[in-house]
């Protein structure tokens, strides 16, 4: 019997199930990694996902083979020629791969003809596994994330004071959503050289003939576990502290702000969840930090990450085809071409995603989002744009942050109220809007803000479905003060943005 182990590119940690599952005596059993030409073809990928996952998984090949495993690493057009040779040739009886985060990709290995058992080892890269999100969802009236991190922060003692939450609350968000006002002293993000393998990814990646997106250089991103820690413990230790306040905040030329960065490293295995909690609660003992910072960073991981991926698992296979308001607007062209938008809050952010394929959570959800959800976009497009721009991105990932929490185009499953705003809000939380052609203030005119008139556009097109929504209900209210003819003003604006729209995309 010889047991093989095939590690996927979002694995890429020692400990990980199927590595674990053989024993002390583990380097032992032949480890494949495949890089899969056919597999990019998918979508447009951002040039610097690709280059960021494909040297992590090289890196980790040499890793492994440091600690005397016998690693195949495989280019390859597809991934059964490669599994098939290698199958026959260290007569592997068994193949054990942990149990992929994306259903695709566990569709795809179910339907290998290979000539060996395949075994999925469950998945322990969450805190949570599958099997107790369900437990927990079951009993559940609601799949509120405000119950699951209050579930989460008991079941694994984190920031606890006996059965009481420390500071003397669960949650501390209505500190954490200073604006950008006053000159800030940003900190500088902690960047990587690329060495010798990093560099030859990218030429390859250079010479790919396929669609893709963004630009590939210049390249920062960590694409080892110790470039990771390395930025953990950065902001950890620089950033964790104004991290909390500021957290919402967006300015123009800002990319980073005091943001973590370690959402591609967590997404690829690279860093556990675990370690990233404990990091954030001992700084806050060891430091003496405000609570409202390690509370508000803490959230994001042992919170929103794991109910993302909860979500993700407990819904059926027909989740991603959700479309609640019935949206099915082309999405724009600019969002694939940032030079094509005049709106500044868009441009910069679309911009930033090309240079970087990052952009922090309130641009990903109030920006680019809202927008779409306003104009009436196809949740598909939109979650495909995002899955294709961002460096972080999977398909458990974006499903239920855009089509869930994005677009509530599955209709309240995941959040309590669709996240659309007007210029308003992004006027309050950044500098966008002092730095544009349109005028924020305004919602109807030549150069009212589109931002306005599809949001005031949206809520009168859905007021009906809307008024069920308990959290709606104010909003809703306004309506009644505006005019026939503001009303029709309104539609007319919105409908001439859609029409521009649908021109841009065919030409």
């Amino acid at each position: 019997m010889t047991i093989g182990i095939w590690i996927l590119g979002d694995q890429l940690w020692l400990q990980q199930a199927a590595l674990a599952s053989c024993g002390e005596n583990h380097q032992t059993n032949p480890v494949i990694l495949i890089e899969s030409r056919n597999h990019i073809k998918l979508r447009p990928y951002h040039r610097q996902k690709l280059v960021l996952v494909w040297s992590a998984m090289r890196h980790f090949a040499e890793e492994l083979k440091k600690f005397g495993y016998c690693v195949s690493y495989e280019i390859a057009d597809d991934f059964i020629t490669p599994l098939q040779a290698w199958i026959k040739r260290e007569k592997i009886t068994e193949l054990r791969v942990m149990t992929p985060n994306d259903r695709p990709f566990r569709k795809l290995i179910e339907q290998l003809d290979l000539n060996c058992t395949v075994t999925l080892i469950p998945n322990n890269h969450f805190l949570w596994s599958t099997d107790e999100f369900k437990t927990w969802a079951k009993s559940r009236k609601r799949l509120i994330l405000e119950d699951f991190y209050r579930e989460g922060r008991k079941r694994f003692k984190v920031l606890m004071d006996g059965k009481n939450p420390i500071g003397g609350k669960w949650n501390f968000d209505q500190q954490n959503r200073k604006p950008p006002k006053g000159k800030l002293n940003t900190p500088q993000p902690i960047w990587f050289e690329p060495d010798q393998i990093t560099l030859e990814v990218i030429k390859s990646v250079k010479q790919l003939d396929i669609p893709l997106h963004g630009e590939i250089q210049p390249f920062y991103w960590g694409v080892t576990r110790q470039q990771a820690l390395i930025v953990l413990n950065n902001f950890i230790q620089n950033n964790l502290a104004n991290f909390g306040p500021y957290q919402d905040a967006m300015l123009t030329g800002e990319y980073t702000m005091w943001h973590s960065l370690i959402s591609p490293y967590l997404n690829t295995g690279l860093l556990h969840p675990m370690e990233v909690i404990q990091a954030a609660e001992n700084a806050f003992y060891e430091q003496k930090l405000e609570i409202n910072s390690i509370e508000g960073f803490i959230r994001q991981v042992l919170g929103w990450r794991e109910y993302m991926h909860g979500i993700y698992n407990y819904t059926n296979d027909n989740y991603s085809e959700n479309n609640w308001f019935n949206h099915t607007e082309p999405l724009p062209a600019f969002y694939w071409d940032s030079s094509l938008t005049q709106m500044n809050c868009l441009h910069q952010t679309l911009t930033q995603v090309e240079k970087t394929g990052y952009a922090h959570h309130i641009q990903r959800l109030m920006i680019l989002n809202n927008f779409a959800l306003i104009m009436g976009v196809s949740p598909q497009e939109i979650e495909n744009w995002f899955h294709a721009a961002f460096i972080d991105a999977y398909d458990w990932v974006m499903q239920t942050n855009v089509i869930g929490m994005g677009q509530y185009a599955d209709g309240g499953i995941l959040a309590s109220k669709p996240y659309a705003a007007s210029a308003n809000y992004i006027d309050k939380m950044s500098d966008y809007c002092g730095k544009c052609v349109y005028r924020k203030s305004e919602r109807i005119g030549e150069n009212a803000c589109p931002f306005n008139y599809l949001y005031w556009d949206f809520l009168i097109r859905h007021q009906d479905k809307l008024r069920f929504q308990g959290r709606m209900s104010l909003i809703l209210g306004h309506l009644s003060r505006l005019s026939t003819e503001e009303i029709n003003t309104i539609q007319s604006l919105a409908n001439q943005w859609r029409q521009q729209q649908k021109a841009s995309c065919k030409t």
